[in-house]
């Protein structure tokens, strides 16, 4: 279900200059597309967060996955860019209910050990969609059509949300559970208890620094950059934005085990993938000319790095949450990193049409894409803050606590010795 969600995310970063030509848009109007996907994905996060914790993974994760499917088999036969927009509005309401759906399941089915290796192999599974979504997706507007393509595609929402009915489970050997009945009174000093926790807020700024690259880079505007910009044919963007998505799964695990042994170091990781994701774009952009094919594996291949990075911050939200409000703390963290990657997208259309009149001039990308280093800069300094803020407060709740080198997963847990919430990027005892 998860990989289904992904791929309806991204169908549309291949199709971008097929759905410029079909509604007669500018990049701007194109930016649209994403934008309000983004948006609503961000905006639900935290009711969505609160809808889990009340009733189960298993009923709010088909429901979405039905709202996915309808809304994609409306994207294909939309004729008009109104109707398009309301088609996409609703693929980001059944795209937000997914992921947070499935970090509970991950949470509620595998030991505290394990969760934060077993989180990046879900991210990594997922991306299967993304590259069901590049050159397959690629290959099917260009000999079916628009409505062909995307008709035929949304059929795989019914097969995963008839799965889901027959073998899901939100945890094991209970079919469905139910959380109590919460008031506003409660979801409100819930939401506030959440956000408190420094480890929470860590986990935010994670997500919001780590993710937007990969975000903008294969939703919309990836494609028209390496095309329109770079000069390189639709098949070898195609397969640059597939080679993303490969990185994004070979790094996964990696981070996840480094993520369970350095429990201490999880902020420093997601700090070094931000520098290599920047310094990778600066290359690119200060190339003189056109950059090489190999500058673009290698822009890619590190671009691919911010996905297993933003998992970081679902992590730091686990171990500074109980389980009763995890679902909900996980939407704030998520809410982050699209936050983030709406503005991008937005900013890029923006930038493109005030430099080149609506078209893609090459120059023009070069503006747009330097939009990034505003939100990096940003995202680095509140990581910097609440990384001294949180290890602060986890050692003032475990007073005989020390930043260990390493931490075995075994004894990898989310309270303190006598027994409290441990809200720091540390959870060793």
């Amino acid at each position: 279900m998860y990989v289904v969600a992904v791929f309806h995310r991204s169908s549309l970063a291949v199709a971008g200059l097929a759905a410029a030509e079909r509604f007669d848009i500018t990049a701007a109007a194109l930016a649209t597309f994403t934008m309000l996907q983004l948006l609503v994905y961000a905006v639900l996060q935290i009711p969505v967060g609160l809808l889990v914790d009340r009733y189960g993974s298993r009923a709010v994760l088909i429901t979405g996955t039905i709202v996915l499917t309808l809304a994609q088999a409306g994207f294909a036969f939309a004729d008009s860019y109104g109707a398009a927009l309301l088609a996409r509005t609703f693929v980001g309401v059944g795209d937000a209910v997914t992921f947070i759906c499935v970090l509970r399941l991950v949470n509620g089915w595998f030991s505290p050990g394990r969760v934060p290796v077993i989180t990046q192999l879900t991210g990594v599974i997922g991306q299967l969609g993304a590259i069901a979504a590049a050159v397959p997706m690629t290959w099917a507007l260009s000999n079916f059509g628009w409505t062909w393509a995307y008709g035929v595609a949304s059929s795989l929402g019914l097969a995963a949300a008839i799965a889901g009915l027959l073998f899901l489970h939100d945890g094991p050997g209970a079919r469905t559970l139910r959380g109590p009945a919460m008031s506003f009174d409660a979801i409100r000093a819930s939401l506030a208890a959440s956000w408190q926790q420094p480890g929470t807020r860590l986990g935010f700024w994670v997500h919001f620094t780590t993710q937007f690259a990969q975000n903008a880079f294969a939703l919309l505007w990836g494609f028209p950059f390496l095309v329109k910009g770079e000069g390189v044919s639709p098949d070898v963007a195609s397969l640059l934005l597939t080679l993303m998505v490969l990185s994004l799964i070979a790094a996964g695990p990696l981070v996840g085990r480094f993520t369970a042994h350095h429990p201490w170091q999880r902020s420093t990781l997601a700090l070094a993938i931000v520098g290599v994701i920047a310094a990778a774009w600066t290359l690119v952009l200060a190339w003189p000319g056109r950059a090489p094919l190999p500058v673009l594996v290698a822009l890619v291949v590190v671009i691919g790095l911010g996905g297993p990075g933003s998992m970081i911050a679902f992590d730091l939200a686990r171990t500074s949450n109980p389980a009763e409000r995890l679902a909900s703390a996980t939407g704030i963290v998520n809410q982050a990193g699209f936050v983030a990657s709406l503005t991008v997208v937005v900013a890029i259309g923006a930038i493109l049409d005030w430099r080149s009149g609506g078209g893609y001039r090459p120059d023009a990308f070069g503006w747009a894409m330097s939009f990034q280093y505003l939100l990096w800069a940003l995202g680095a300094g509140q990581i910097l803050r609440y990384r001294k803020k949180g290890r602060a407060h986890a050692l003032s709740l475990d007073v005989g606590a020390v930043e260990p080198r390493t931490t075995a997963p075994a004894r990898y847990s989310c309270q303190t010795r006598d027994g409290r919430s441990n809200s720091g990027e540390t959870a060793h005892t």
